[in-house]
């Protein structure tokens, strides 16, 4: 390296989607929004919530990427948190130490954060679980971090396997996290009500007695299936 990078670059976040349109995404489970995205847009499967029981938000994304073993940026992002946010930590899914605990859990739900979610590690499971924040990672270890840099914190990251861009809306439940971009927020929201619709309509077939979905019934009598006596 011909010089020594910042340890931390900053760009602000300008434009949050309206409060009236977030309001729409609380309380949606994470499968109907992946369904208004064509079966995309949720993070890895092993990004879940340190506690099951408090899992559920939805918030606007403010993105940091964190070099391995190391959380300044996390910590630096906190400066710039603002109610209704969710801290989407990039860790390249660097396993060896945690990135955030406790503390810093409890200092992102005092700046009014709805979630903290990252795809590194966590620590302090009693204390995250105490702050009432929800916190989704990739997993728990004791193992502790440096916060020495270099960071980022506002910059396009990819969490778990998705990219992330500060303002995307970010909806998390028991199953896991779901990234919605900011360009895609109108078409997500008008195509869930036919979401809705569809899941209520299958559930009440299942609840009469359904067994068989009416498209294989009807894919089982097609000549596009073969019987092998």
């Amino acid at each position: 390296m011909l010089e020594e990078p910042p340890v931390l670059q900053v760009r602000r976040l300008r434009h949050r989607p309206e409060r009236a349109l977030l309001a729409r995404f609380a309380d949606v489970p994470t499968g109907f929004l992946v369904d208004c995205m064509d079966g995309r847009g949720a993070l890895d499967h092993r990004v879940k919530p340190v506690d099951p029981q408090r899992a559920a938000f939805a918030g606007v994304a403010v993105t940091c990427l964190c070099g391995p073993g190391d959380n300044l940026a996390i910590v630096g992002a906190l400066a710039f948190v603002e109610p209704g946010d969710v801290i989407m930590a990039a860790a390249d899914q660097f396993a060896g130490l945690a990135v955030v605990g406790d503390r810093v859990a409890g200092m992102a739900r005092n700046r009014g954060a709805v979630a903290l979610v990252t795809d590194g590690m966590a620590r302090d499971t009693p204390g995250i679980r105490a702050a009432g924040l929800p916190l989704f990672c990739r997993g728990v270890t004791p193992n502790s971090c440096a916060a020495s840099g270099p960071g980022t914190v506002g910059e396009p990251v990819v969490v778990g396997g998705v990219a992330v861009q500060s303002g995307d809306v970010v909806v998390g439940d028991c199953d896991g996290v779901v990234v919605v971009p900011q360009a895609r927020i109108a078409a997500v929201l008008a195509r869930l009500d036919r979401v809705r619709a569809a899941e209520a309509e299958m559930d009440a077939r299942v609840a009469d007695g359904l067994g068989v979905p009416p498209k294989i019934t009807a894919l089982l009598a097609s000549p596009r299936v073969r019987f092998l006596e």
